[in-house]
């Protein structure tokens, strides 16, 4: 494992569990939304990130969390390891509930609210996300691809590194 995607909804703990897989395996870690979000919460261009992404996908090493499913397949091309956290919409939905107002290592801003337009895209992703990125995932089966239910399931992972 020296490429590294890990992917899921948000509030499943990708930047949380990148961060422990990062210390554990001394690679480093890129988070998507703090290349693509600025302080103020603009963002920079599709065309900026991309240039970013390439830069990134390109080195020896790496681990990258964020779902950005757009980018999938560059990141999927490039990489030796997909790991999917694949956890239930009411987690994910308490999950961003319960960060609310806490400072995060994957955002470069606190979250004051729970937008409800942001709830209504996770609530979304199980419809529209989650079957494209299965069939992907069968697509790239010949990557090694590890998919976690619950967070039981990467902590074990985690411990047994």
């Amino acid at each position: 494992m020296k490429r590294i995607m890990v992917v899921g909804p948000s509030g499943a703990g990708k930047s949380y569990f990148s961060k422990l897989l990062s210390e554990k395996l001394n690679i480093s870690l890129y988070h998507l939304d703090n290349i693509f979000w600025n302080e103020d919460k603009t963002h920079i261009s599709r065309e900026e990130f991309d240039i970013r992404l390439n830069k990134i996908v390109n080195e020896d090493s790496w681990i990258i969390d964020g779902d950005y499913s757009r980018t999938y397949d560059v990141r999927m091309n490039a990489c030796d390891t997909i790991i999917f956290l694949d956890y239930p919409l009411e987690f994910c939905l308490k999950s961003v509930e319960d960060r609310i107002g806490k400072k995060r290592d994957d955002i470069p801003w606190i979250e004051d609210e729970f937008d409800p337009e942001f709830r209504k895209w996770i609530i979304n992703w199980y419809k529209d996300t989650h079957p494209y990125l299965m069939d992907l995932l069968d697509k790239y089966k010949n990557k090694n691809i590890i998919i976690f239910k619950n967070r039981d399931e990467s902590k074990k992972f985690l411990n047994n590194l």
